[in-house]
């Protein structure tokens, strides 16, 4: 096609190319349910390289895209041209008179407005299909796109006049609408369309944090999804980029309260439907819309398109409006009508003979008293002459259990997967009784699906990663409603096992670990009685481990707070379940930093443990493990080295030294040795934990990493900085090629770095990480976490080193304040933050001030730590250098001379802090007079 000065083809525009390119990265990384985290990992990349490959407007170098094709298994050539075009396009630059942009796309089938061209859509979560025979609904639709220019619409149920009460099932389409503007949304390429299924917080925070990773939203890791959350919404708050959210049946107005996206008029909107009328939901200027069922003439449209467009034309004989009336204009109760009457090849008056037949047989089922919603009835006929059709049509005796399966799951989808495990094909070969020939194979489960989708009783879309089967929630409770009572409880636990045979140990994309979870609380709100029958179901279980793996802290907390007291209530307070469940809730009070509440909840398990099973189970073992790594969390050292040194003696004992367990257990103990001081001690246990780590696990496992880093610490702690040195910056390069430059452990890794560059004399250097580790922290872990506070407390000592006191003063008095708040005033880490605080006042002459702090950390550190602690030393040397400032030299010398003999023989003549306290020693000698003892201390000759 030629071009004129004023046009160009599409394929023409300077960012066709990299969208192009762009876009096949992303839709390769949702499809495998992976995060940019992820991504870099596997292409040996540092995170922020391959977000900006992602995300931004200029070409990626061909190494980076080469090795996210690898990673990817992508065509490697294919893309590398691609890039060729895209950097040749901007070296070009758009030729014209100047960038060209989208107008705003606007009347009642537009989208949103301010979409750049050449910056293709993005879709994060799985809305559903648009569905056959789609009724446009245009009154409804002019209003919604009249009231969205305030930048939120709520969907909700209208109100039956008849029955006074909420109609509260659904069916009358809202996520049809809502899905149909989705839909237009993607293809008129708006910048961001996000379908979040709303009913739980889980899944709130799950698909804004995948969306925050998706558009490389400042501030989000991969490591902390509410983190990534917020991320997400000030990113949209900030964008240029045209969006929509998309929030679907929402349950708890108190949920979403607080992810509600911000107003953003002529950037993006807010959908969201729900079967509520709280008042809560329209608050913000959002508009609600009810949406009622079908109008007579849209019910009517609706069956004659539907069926006449899939070639039933001739079984229309003009009772279309009858049969609607009977089924109350209901869309659902509708769809299931016109599938039955294509399978059949019924005409709609047989139909009706037949409903009328099937409604007599309810009145034992959902008599006309129990259908408070009004709808209940229509919808479970319609469903049951399906059923029974659907049953005759598909493999003998499978159908109706595998609908039974099918209704205790999340109406928002499931992976087609769960339905070909064993459990699920011998419950199926069980219900079909003696008579069955052969077990139920996975290609009649296959057909089964099928014909069900035939039947309109399931959607199916296999393009949707880990939600491929969907049932109506309306449909989904029908079926409940009339599976018989004995029926229940294997309904239930083949559902909870088949979960958990599809629940991958290990490496869980989180899109699939939130699909599990998702379903797992379905199952739970339907039919959770029947998962405690002598025990804890191991789903229940697994799915509160996942809220933590995921690092949904308080969603874990509150998760395993109801599961441990139903356990008390229903199994007692010895069940080992409910010992579990207590282990499990003292490790959410730990992720939360509630280490007292943590403490009480493990001293309890582990009594209970060795109580019950016995001091060499390996629950004990392990139960002791936490409470020992509890007590170091609230600096009770001592109490965690005896625990410790018994565990890793039970270890090697019980499964040898080489065993992963042993491992960890020799690290630990090593860990514990370093807080008490011990370091020669530390030092032989950590050579020989990194030495097997590496033999048994590999270079680059991250336990073999952590060894390392330990070491490292020791070496620094004994002034080996040299040694350190290297270690630190090996470790701190596999963590940003392994982890990416966001994750915890590379930030901490940086931190050590920083901390061995003061060491070393290299102020400077040090400052440059320990400025970008404190902003990192912030941005990642919040003001009050123990990680930021310590950054900040190591940026004020790089402060002080540099003579900058007065910026070093600002940071102590907050850190000194934010320990006694959130740590206690004993804590070791408040006595720490107490000592430098009053070092900073000792450098800008506040001695008296500093004589105060110093006094007082002196006497705690002996009292909490012991006299020969580290920390005790070094509040002993610096209270004795405050006396002598102030003149008290008598007061300075017993101490100077019991921290050079104290250094002396706990870290030998020629560790740095022993020469130190030498000279400050001779210095007090030589005040008092003592001029003989100074020099002999400085190895001069006597004067």
């Amino acid at each position: 096609m030629s071009t004129t000065d004023g046009e160009r083809h599409p394929d023409d525009e300077p960012g066709a190319a990299l969208s192009r390119l762009q876009a096949q990265f992303a839709d390769a990384l949702a499809s495998k349910g992976q995060t940019v985290t992820w991504l870099a990992g596997k292409a040996g990349l540092g995170r922020t390289g391959v977000s900006n490959a992602l995300n931004k407007p200029y070409v990626p170098s061909a190494r980076t895209v080469a090795a996210m094709a690898r990673a990817l298994r992508l065509d490697e050539e294919g893309l590398l041209e691609l890039r060729r075009q895209a950097e040749a396009a901007q070296d070009r630059g758009p030729g014209g008179p100047g960038p060209v942009v989208a107008a705003s796309l606007g009347g009642p089938s537009g989208g949103v407005g301010g979409r750049v061209v050449g910056q293709p859509g993005l879709l994060v979560g799985a809305p559903p299909l648009a569905a056959s025979a789609f009724q446009p609904r245009a009154g409804i639709r002019e209003r919604i796109d009249a009231a969205r220019a305030g930048g939120a619409v709520v969907l909700t149920q209208a109100r039956r006049a008849s029955a006074g009460v909420l109609s509260g099932m659904g069916g009358v389409g809202k996520s049809q609408l809502a899905a149909q503007y989705a839909h237009q949304a993607v293809a008129e390429e708006t910048g961001l369309v996000v379908w979040v299924p709303a009913g739980e917080h889980a899944q709130v925070i799950a698909l804004y944090a995948q969306a925050a990773l998706r558009v490389g939203a400042l501030g989000a890791s991969g490591q902390d999804p509410e983190q990534d959350a917020r991320a997400f919404l000030e990113w949209l708050a900030t964008t240029n980029r045209s969006w929509l959210v998309v929030l679907d049946d929402v349950t708890d107005p108190g949920v979403v309260g607080p992810w509600w996206p911000p107003a953003r008029p002529g950037i993006g909107w807010t959908l969201a439907t729900t079967r509520l009328h709280d008042p809560r939901l329209t608050g913000g200027g959002r508009a609600r819309i009810e949406i009622d069922v079908y109008t007579p003439q849209e019910a009517v449209d609706y069956l004659q398109e539907r069926v006449a467009g899939d070639g039933g034309g001739h079984l229309l004989d003009g009772r279309e409006g009858e049969v609607a009336r009977v089924l109350g204009h209901l869309p659902l109760a509708l769809g299931h009508a016109a599938a039955y009457l294509l399978a059949e090849e019924l005409s709609c008056a047989r139909y009706l003979t037949r409903l009328a037949d099937q409604a007599l047989q309810l009145d034992d089922i959902l008599p006309d008293w129990a259908d408070t919603e009004g709808y209940q009835r229509q919808v479970t006929a319609a469903l049951l002459l399906s059923l029974g059709a659907a049953e005759q049509a598909g493999p003998e005796g499978v159908i109706t259990p595998l609908v039974r399966l099918l209704a205790l799951l999340d109406p928002d989808g499931h992976p087609e997967s769960l339905w070909t495990t064993p459990p699920v094909t011998t419950l199926l070969t069980a219900a079909r009784g003696h008579g069955a020939k052969q077990a139920t194979t996975a290609e009649e489960v296959v057909r089964a699906l099928r014909v069900l989708r035939r039947y309109a009783l399931i959607t199916t879309d296999p393009h949707t990663p880990h939600r491929q089967i969907r049932m109506h929630a309306l449909t989904g409770r029908a079926v409940r409603e009339t599976t018989p009572a004995s029926r229940q409880p294997d309904l239930a636990t083949t559902t909870a096992d088949a979960l958990i045979a599809i629940w991958p140990p290990t490496d869980l994309p989180r899109e699939f670990a939130q699909t599990l979870r998702a379903n797992t609380t379905a199952l739970l709100q339907n039919a959770e009685k029947h998962l405690w029958r002598d025990r804890i179901h191991s789903v229940i279980l697994i799915n509160g481990q996942s809220l933590r793996a995921g690092g949904l802290h308080q969603d874990a907390h509150g998760y395993w707070t109801s599961i441990t007291e139903t356990a008390v209530r229903v199994l007692g307070p010895d069940h080992p379940d409910t010992i579990s469940a207590r282990a499990n809730l003292a490790a959410a009070y730990s992720d939360l930093g509630r280490h007292h509440d943590a403490l009480g909840l493990l001293e309890a398990v582990r009594a209970g443990c060795e109580r019950l099973l016995g001091p060499d189970h390996p629950d004990t073992i392990s139960t002791r493990t936490n409470l020992a790594v509890t007590y170091h969390r609230l600096g009770r050292h001592h109490d965690a080295l005896s625990l410790q040194e018994a565990v890793h003696a039970d270890c090697e004992r019980l499964v040898g030294p080489d065993h992963p367990n042993a491992l960890q257990a020799r690290a630990n103990l090593a860990d514990t040795y370093r807080n008490l001081g011990r370091h020669h001690d530390a030092l032989t246990l950590e050579e020989a934990v990194c030495t097997d780590s590496e033999r048994l696990l590999g270079p680059d496992h991250p336990n073999t990493l952590h060894a390392r880093a330990n070491l490292a610490a020791t070496y620094h702690r004994l002034g080996r900085h040299h040694e350190a040195l290297g270690l630190q910056e090996a470790v701190q390069a596999d963590r940003e090629r392994l982890l990416g430059t966001d994750h915890p452990d590379t930030i901490s890794a940086r931190a050590n770095l920083a901390v061995t560059y003061h060491q070393l004399g290299r102020d400077d250097d040090a400052l440059t990480l320990q400025e970008a580790v404190q902003a990192d922290c912030e941005r990642l872990l919040g003001t009050d976490h123990p990680d930021t506070i310590g950054a900040r407390a190591n940026l004020a000592v790089t402060y002080s080193n540099l003579g900058r006191h007065h910026d070093a003063l600002g940071l102590l008095e907050a850190v000194h304040a934010d320990c006694e708040r959130l740590l206690g005033t004993d804590h070791p880490d408040t006595l720490l933050a107490r000592a430098n605080l009053a070092a900073t006042y000792h450098r800008l002459g506040r001695h008296h001030e500093a004589v105060t702090l110093l006094e007082a950390v002196h006497a705690d550190c002996g009292r909490l730590l012991g006299t020969d602690h580290p920390d005790t030393l070094l509040a002993r040397a610096n209270l004795a250098v405050t006396y002598s400032n102030l003149g008290r030299h008598h007061d300075a010398l017993g101490l100077h001379e019991a921290v050079h003999a104290d250094r002396e023989r706990l870290l030998g003549t020629d560790h740095p802090d022993t020469l130190l306290a030498r000279v400050n020693l001779a210095a007090t000698y030589h005040q008092l007079g003592r001029h003989h003892e100074a020099a002999r201390l400085r190895n001069e000759p006597a004067p």
